[in-house]
């Protein structure tokens, strides 16, 4: 993974983390809605670079993964979305909920649905990173235990699973963001000999002609 990528699987997480600080009667609010919105476009950007070093080594689990996450990432973003709109418009919980209601459809697709799939599949991403072997195997526990307490914090909105639950994902991401695993190294030599090769057959054509 390049820098960018990995700083971005640090901010993103952090980024969530910063949201959860601002709540307000289990509430995101207008500042941390906004914030959630952000980290979760960031957070995304970081998952695509590390699932591009695991395709290699699990192509069939990273085609699935990356769209389902980007879904994920849809849905946090739209619980922000929520935060943000209820505070301008100085909405209940209960009568945001109530309104939601009302329309079941839009209300499944974008919030109630999507809102399970980022922590599954962070769950997921765990196993599949300790299988693998491409993080250390610390940092792969501490993302399913993150991903086991971010609803288990979510759902009741209890701040202090949730502070737990944010802390165990900043770790985690930045102890995969940094990781000096070999296979990490192996993603980015491995491309070297091709490109080798490739120059060394561009001369020789133009000498034969």
């Amino acid at each position: 993974m390049n820098i960018a990528y990995r700083i971005a699987l640090v901010l993103g997480s952090v980024g969530s983390a910063l949201a959860t600080y601002f709540w307000t009667d289990g509430r995101y609010g207008a500042t941390g809605g906004t914030i959630l919105v952000l980290a979760m476009v960031v957070w995304a950007y970081g998952l695509v670079g590390l699932l591009d070093a695991v395709r290699p080594h699990a192509p069939r689990y990273a085609a699935v993964a990356l769209p389902v996450f980007l879904y994920g990432a849809m849905g946090g973003a739209a619980f922000g979305f929520q935060g943000v709109f209820e505070d301008i418009f100085t909405q209940s919980t209960d009568a945001s909920l109530a309104a939601l209601a009302e329309h079941p459809f839009a209300a499944n697709l974008l919030l109630w649905l999507p809102g399970p799939v980022m922590p599954i599949s962070l769950l997921v991403l765990g196993v599949v990173l300790a299988r693998i072997r491409l993080v250390p195997l610390w940092a792969a526990a501490l993302l399913c235990a993150g991903a086991v307490a971010f609803p288990l914090s979510r759902i009741p909105r209890i701040d202090v699973i949730a502070y737990l639950a944010d802390a165990l994902l900043v770790v985690a991401f930045v102890a995969i963001a940094w990781s000096p695993n070999r296979a990490l190294r192996q993603n980015k030599i491995a491309s070297v000999p091709v490109i080798q090769q490739v120059e060394a057959v561009a001369p020789a054509g133009k000498e034969q002609r």
